[in-house]
């Protein structure tokens, strides 16, 4: 049917949508609240646990060694994950003027920094491999596709707590954010989108997963060298989300934000650990294989 021009025609507007960002960070459970940022954590630690059990096992080794480091390291790793966000992350927004130090102790509200959770996760871990005779490297190596697993669920609880994203953006897997939250950025429009760097930084650490997995099944990576290539994995992967897309308070070092660097120097950690490693190894084979022909020589007729 054709339109006459008395016909009235009505023009909308059309609503930017994206990725929405959830209602509720959390349900209450009588005088308990149980935050979804802090389910996510869980969730991801759960999973880290059976990838290593599992590829722990694999190499006939004792699984209550893996839940005697997990007693240690966890507690650790949250401790240390805490203290990197407040210390290095955002220390103004805990002891700068106008600041409550008490707030440090809010873990529930979000606020962890992955590197410090490696960081005294890695110093347990030692610690009690070393009670049980047990090589870190082989430990390290072991868990460091299930530490990537844990961050890529983990990442989502920044998701919950609408939180940690990145720049505006128009593109269509934009994420909404609540206007009312306290992370919207002042001064922008209410129906802005932004990257959803969590979402991101999730994919790339299942990739990461994958990946690990493949090479380790290919080449069998020991001594330390698939930790090294997690390292090197995911100080990439966190370098670039950092440089290039997060715009939330950090602590500034030379005009870049502290990740950055943190995350170049997890990279070049990771390059020059597997380097060192696979050196040795070399020296070590042609070493065994040069011993071989001189002891073939010395006992030929």
């Amino acid at each position: 049917m054709l339109l006459s021009a008395a016909t009235p025609v009505l023009l909308s507007v059309p609503v930017r949508q994206g990725i929405p960002s959830p209602d509720w960070s959390g349900f209450s459970l009588g005088p308990l609240t149980v935050h979804a940022y802090a389910l996510c954590i869980l969730a991801g630690i759960a999973a880290a646990l059976w990838l290593t059990l599992r590829r722990w096992r694999a190499l006939g080794l004792d699984p209550e060694i893996v839940w005697d480091v997990v007693m240690w390291a966890v507690p650790a790793g949250i401790v240390g994950a805490r203290a990197y966000h407040v210390l290095i992350t955002d220390p103004a927004g805990y002891f700068g003027p106008g600041a409550d130090p008490v707030d440090a102790l809010r873990i529930w509200e979000g606020g962890l920094g992955i590197m410090g959770a490696v960081a005294f996760g890695a110093a347990a871990a030692w610690w009690v491999c070393r009670r049980h005779g047990v090589s870190l490297a082989v430990f390290a190596d072991a868990a460091a596709p299930g530490l990537l697993l844990a961050q890529a669920i983990g990442r989502w609880g920044n998701w919950f707590n609408q939180e940690l994203f990145g720049r505006p953006t128009t593109l269509p897997w934009g994420l909404e954010i609540d206007p009312a939250s306290a992370n919207f950025p002042a001064g922008l429009p209410a129906d802005t989108l932004f990257h959803p760097t969590f979402l991101y930084e999730s994919l790339w650490n299942v990739a990461g997963v994958v990946l690990l997995l493949a090479l380790d099944r290919r080449f069998r990576l020991d001594g330390g060298r698939l930790f090294a290539l997690y390292l090197v994995h995911y100080g990439l992967g966190r370098m670039l989300i950092e440089l290039f897309l997060r715009i939330d308070p950090s602590l500034m070092v030379l005009g870049l934000r502290v990740h950055v660097w943190t995350s170049l120097g997890v990279l070049l950690l990771g390059l020059a650990l597997f380097a060192v490693v696979t050196v040795r190894r070399r020296r070590a084979r042609d070493g065994a294989a040069q011993a071989a022909r001189t002891w073939y020589r010395g006992s030929a007729p």
